[in-house]
């Protein structure tokens, strides 16, 4: 094997360095919610918060759920709400992609995820802060074109390694990102009127940086030679790349051969049902510590911490220098090792059950997604990995969008050992069907 046949490609870099200015102003706002949500509460003039409480409200004696987590339900509908709009809009994205080139979409996207901070900064009422995500959410088809780029510039040897630092701009964003929110939340408290100004205007900062950064150093990826010809195609099939049905079949990709077809359905589906347990448990440990530890917020900051610290060490050790040929191995590994996380977290009545469940939990997401991810990129034409990538990711964000939904009524309708041991199970499907996928 040559030598530079194993070398990631520096584009990689770039695009790792992108992705992480854009994750730490993306998830500075997660610890904020319950303070924004307060504000709007108290300052909301146009009655959107009170109508919206009152379908929290329903929602929340539907499923038992005690009343004080109802700021957690109504930042898990706008959660929920974020993921449709990118189900939506990352493979029409990334079918743009194909016939423009990735520099010119992905700028768009990142001009897109500035705007949306701008409105956050001038939200002085809950329907402009919703607006913001709205335009925030169709906007974040920044992360498929980010994964099409790697698979433009990358080998078959050095993919996975691509799809790896992918993984670790992702954990590092969710480390740091959520720190610098609670620095602000902490700060919030002191503060009186629209005091979600200056958080607003420093993630619009970093999404700045990120622009110019992406602008100057970021070489176009797919060259005009390798594009796909008419946007026709892209337009075309628009409803297929909407259409959930049409989705799980790929059926925007009409000219890939049967059997990469049959291939490509078969993991989009393994990895549409695993996302969608996993984003299950993500949501709802937020219920469990506080239900069942007592957890304050501060606590769980550290949980989360340490989830994203163990996820960077996997994938930044041990992932990233898996050989190509061991990348479906790796992924079943990751399947088989979220199983008995399942387990521990739904049992756990001490820390140290739950710690070694989340520790298995992080083990198991460094390794699944990347894993996946790179086995999905290599299928398709040069023309068709933007579609590919959008299309998983489309499915990735369909399933975080419905899983928080169903694991909370699991949650507050049979309790919370009985929804994740019935997790554990269901998560036997997935990795026994990807043994089967060539």
């Amino acid at each position: 094997m040559k030598k530079n046949q194993q070398k990631v490609h520096p584009t990689v870099f770039v695009v790792f360095i992108s992705l992480l200015l854009d994750l730490l102003a993306f998830t500075m706002i997660l610890p904020l919610l319950p303070s924004l949500l307060d504000h709007y509460k108290e300052n909301d003039t146009m009655g959107l918060y009170a109508w919206l409480s009152d379908q929290i409200y329903f929602f929340q004696k539907l499923v038992g759920a005690p009343e004080k987590f109802n700021s957690i339900l109504f930042g898990g509908f706008l959660g929920s709400m974020f993921s449709f709009l990118q189900f939506v809009t990352s493979p029409i994205i990334g079918g743009i992609s194909d016939v423009v080139g990735r520099k010119a979409v992905n700028i768009t996207c990142l001009l897109g995820i500035s705007i949306s901070y701008i409105l956050w900064a001038l939200s002085n009422n809950l329907l402009l802060f919703i607006l913001a995500r709205f335009i925030g959410g169709i906007s974040k088809g920044n992360v498929s074109i980010s994964m099409a780029i790697i698979t433009d510039v990358s080998t078959i040897y050095t993919r996975g390694k691509g799809m790896a630092l992918v993984g670790i701009a992702f954990s590092l964003g969710f480390i740091i990102g959520p720190m610098i929110g609670a620095i602000f939340a902490v700060w919030a408290k002191q503060k009186t009127g629209n005091w979600f100004v200056v958080p607003a205007l420093f993630a619009l900062l970093l999404s700045i940086v990120d622009i110019i950064f992406f602008t100057l150093f970021f070489k176009e990826s797919l060259p005009k030679e390798k594009r796909a010809q008419h946007f026709s195609t892209t337009f075309e099939n628009a409803k297929s790349l909407i259409d959930a049905r049409d989705l799980f079949r790929f059926k925007a990709l009409q000219t890939i051969k049967n059997e990469d077809l049959r291939e490509l359905q078969r993991l989009g589906l393994i990895y549409f049902v695993y996302m969608f347990i996993y984003s299950g448990l993500e949501f709802t440990i937020t219920f469990l510590t506080h239900h069942v530890f007592n957890y304050t917020s501060m606590q769980q900051g550290w949980m989360f911490f340490a989830i994203g610290v163990t996820m960077a060490i996997i994938q930044g050790a041990y992932v990233r220098r898996i050989p190509p040929q061991k990348t479906k191995a790796t992924a079943i590994l990751g399947l088989w090792i979220i199983i008995p996380s399942f387990v521990c977290v739904g049992v756990a009545q001490g820390v140290l059950m739950l710690y070694f469940g989340l520790f298995l939990y992080a083990v198991s997401t460094a390794m699944v997604v990347p894993s996946i991810t790179t086995l999905a990129s290599q299928y398709g034409t040069d023309q068709q990995k933007g579609a590919v990538m959008g299309i998983f990711r489309s499915l990735g964000a369909l399933a975080r969008a419905l899983g928080p939904i169903i694991a909370s009524i699991a949650f507050w309708s049979i309790g919370s050992q009985i929804t994740y041991l019935i997790g554990s199970v269901c998560l036997l499907w997935p990795v026994l069907a990807l043994k089967n996928v060539i």
